[in-house]
Parts: structure tokens; C-alpha cells; sequence
């Protein structure tokens, strides 16, 4: 039998890093998954450990990085340990460092921002991947669970119907989701941060201020503004559940429902996924 693949690696590394100017703290937080591929075919095959690296020693490494860089941002931070684990293992013929973030977001006192209290921003978490091997490398910016809705002009109708739909059509209904969504870049901008935030608003300002006729509509919609807002992003992959509010019939009571109560309602519900690309 042969070995077809292999990788290995340390995930749910969590790292704090507190950058200290003065009395002013800056904190960022995040959860480093290190993927390595390279010469440890024989780990698999023939029980030798010679030259495997252990998980452990790469969560040092990713621990280290942090001490000497306790500022820059994800995708930087995921370029280091990358740069890190290719220089010093020759053994190592590529790696995927994945970084998931924890937002935290300065208090405000007196309306005064504090030098180092902190609040937890609990909506999405913003993520990097760099997958980089002595010859090439590519780098992704993304958000994970990002939730957001909209209480009208959102519809879906003239839809394929069939003996098996029940669904009745409608123009006004809720829209909400919870996001997933990816974009690689083809060239590194000045600033992630504030690309990925004016990314992210240009999306959200499609998705506010335009009628939907279908959460693929916007979906596409969304994708193109993304691109077209950042032009240093190629492709942008976008995953949305349709979470459903649906129309409680309050007619038993004598109760016309003008689109006023809803149930929320989790599961089952729509995915739907695309990819929108510069042609």
C-alpha cells in the first residue's frame, strides 16, 4: 500500500499579545491553526520520528513569533510563522497558517477611550490563511460568522413550483444571515485592516440600501461591490444561511398580521454559497 498524502500539524494554538506604548495598551487575540507538509513520509511508513517536528515545538514557535511581533495583524502574523517554520526546517516544504481573531474594542469612559479596558465584540471573527512554500505563497482575509438582517425589502417569488412546493410567495420578508465569507489577495495592500473594512461596509451597503429579490441576488451583488471597493482582492468566496423568520398566522385571534410578528427559526435553512471573481 502506498502513502498518498500526509499532513499534520497544532491547532486552537491561543496566543494574547499586549503591546504596551506608555500607558496606552493595544490587545490582540487569536487562535493559530499551523498545518506542515514535507519529508516525514517515513513517520507514516516506517515509524521513524527523525524528522518530524514536534506539535508542541510548533506552538513555541507560534508563541515566540508573538513575543517578537506584538503588533502586527493577522495575515503579517501568519506570514511570520510561516517565513519562521520554512526558514529554520528544511524539512518543511509547505505550511498553512490559519488565525482565527478575538475582536476586542476599546471602552470608552466619559466618553474618553480608555487607555487599556477592553470590550468583547462578539459579531464574527475576522481570520487569516497563508499557505506558502519556498516557491510561491498566497494569502486570504475573511470573516466568520458575521450576522446581520434586514427587516424588509428583501422577497422571493417566481420561483420553479412543482407538486412537492408549499412555500407561497412573498415581497416583503425578513433577510438575515450569518456569514462566511474568504477573499484572496493577488497583492498585498498597504493596510489589511482597513482594506478588509472597507470590504466589508461595501457589502453591507449593498445589502442595506438595495431591494433583494433572492439572497443569491445580493450575494453576487455584494461580491462584485467587494471587488470592485478593493481592488487588490482577485476572488471572494461568500456562504450565507437563510435564517428564517417566519409569518406567525395570528388569524385564529382575530389578528390580521401585517408583517409584524415572526418565529424565529434557525433550522432547517437555506446555504447559499458563491464565488465572484475579476473576468
Amino acid at each position: 500500500m502506498a502513502l498518498i498524502s500526509n499532513t499534520y500539524g497544532k491547532g486552537h494554538v491561543r496566543v494574547m499579545r499586549v503591546h504596551r506604548d506608555d500607558d496606552i495598551c493595544e490587545v490582540r487575540e487569536l487562535s493559530v491553526l499551523v498545518m506542515v507538509e514535507g519529508d516525514f513520509d517515513r513517520t507514516y511508513t516506517h515509524a521513524d520520528n527523525s524528522k518530524s517536528l514536534c506539535t508542541d515545538t510548533m506552538k513555541n514557535l507560534v508563541n515566540i513569533v508573538a513575543h517578537e511581533n506584538p503588533v502586527l495583524g493577522k495575515e503579517e502574523f501568519c506570514s511570520a510563522v510561516a517565513d519562521r517554520l520554512l526558514a529554520k526546517y528544511r524539512q518543511v516544504f509547505s505550511t498553512k497558517v490559519t488565525a482565527h481573531e478575538t475582536k476586542w474594542g476599546r471602552l470608552a469612559i466619559g466618553g474618553k477611550p480608555h487607555p487599556h479596558s477592553f470590550v468583547l465584540d462578539n459579531n464574527g471573527k475576522p481570520f487569516a490563511i497563508v499557505d506558502a512554500s519556498r516557491n510561491s505563497r498566497f494569502c486570504e482575509s475573511g470573516m466568520s460568522g458575521f450576522t446581520f438582517l434586514k427587516a424588509t425589502q428583501s422577497g422571493w417569488e417566481k420561483y420553479y413550483k412543482d407538486g412537492y412546493t408549499t412555500l407561497k410567495e412573498t415581497r416583503d420578508r425578513i433577510c438575515a444571515t450569518s456569514m462566511e465569507a474568504a477573499w484572496r489577495w493577488q497583492n498585498n495592500p498597504a493596510n489589511f485592516e482597513a482594506e478588509n473594512a472597507k470590504l466589508l461596509d461595501s457589502m453591507l451597503e449593498v445589502f442595506s440600501t438595495t431591494y433583494s429579490e433572492s439572497v443569491q441576488d445580493s450575494l453576487y451583488r455584494m461580491g462584485t461591490a467587494a471587488l470592485e471597493a478593493v481592488p487588490e482582492v482577485s476572488t471572494i468566496r461568500l456562504a450565507c444561511p437563510n435564517k428564517h423568520y417566519i409569518h406567525i398566522d395570528l388569524s385564529p385571534f382575530g389578528l390580521a398580521n401585517c408583517n409584524k410578528v415572526f418565529l424565529p427559526a434557525d433550522e432547517p435553512h437555506g446555504q447559499i454559497e458563491c464565488q465572484v471573481g475579476r473576468g
